[in-house]
């Protein structure tokens, strides 16, 4: 006889905000700053602490993705 046991919440990769500037190609000053603007820009963020962000790497594809410009045919 077996138990059955609900299957492990998936593995979701979180960046840190230097994983995310290198990501991006842009200092990691540029990502915090987005945190702190008003309005808030850049991607979905989860405030773990006061000292610690992350991102889930599902909400920078979608953030990506919404940035996307996709220029007219001629």
């Amino acid at each position: 006889m077996s138990v059955l046991t609900p299957d492990p919440i998936p593995f979701r990769k979180l960046l840190n905000t230097e994983e995310l500037a290198s990501l991006l190609d842009v200092d990691p000053s540029t990502i915090r700053r987005w945190r702190t603007a008003q309005p808030l820009q850049g991607p979905p963020f989860i405030q773990i602490s006061e000292r610690v962000t992350k991102y889930r790497t599902e909400d920078v594809d979608q953030w990506l993705d919404s940035r996307r410009v996709v220029p007219k045919a001629a």
